[in-house]
């Protein structure tokens, strides 16, 4: 999976946010970090893309994952390794 298939929407300090990149780095893949903390478009953008407004918000190609708590459940009950190598 190349990193342009993986983004990652964030703000700094979010502990989530850094449970959620420490949860891919582990996968050995490349993702886009957007800062939604300095830009408001950027979290206009997210707000539309995944009708959410916290963050972290995480997308593997189209598909939105949802959140850290998400990305982690999604990773136990088996089914992220098959999305990150599809």
């Amino acid at each position: 999976m190349s990193q342009s298939d993986i983004t990652v929407y964030y703000s700094p300090f979010c502990p989530y946010c850094s449970w959620a990149q420490q949860l891919l780095d582990g996968k050995g893949v490349e993702y886009t970090l957007i800062n939604v903390g300095d830009d408001d478009a950027y979290r206009e953008e997210m707000e539309s893309k995944s009708g959410r407004t916290s963050v972290p918000q995480i997308f593997i190609g189209d598909h939105h994952v949802g959140g850290f708590d998400d990305l982690s459940a999604l990773d136990k009950q088996g089914g992220l390794d098959p999305m990150l190598e599809g």
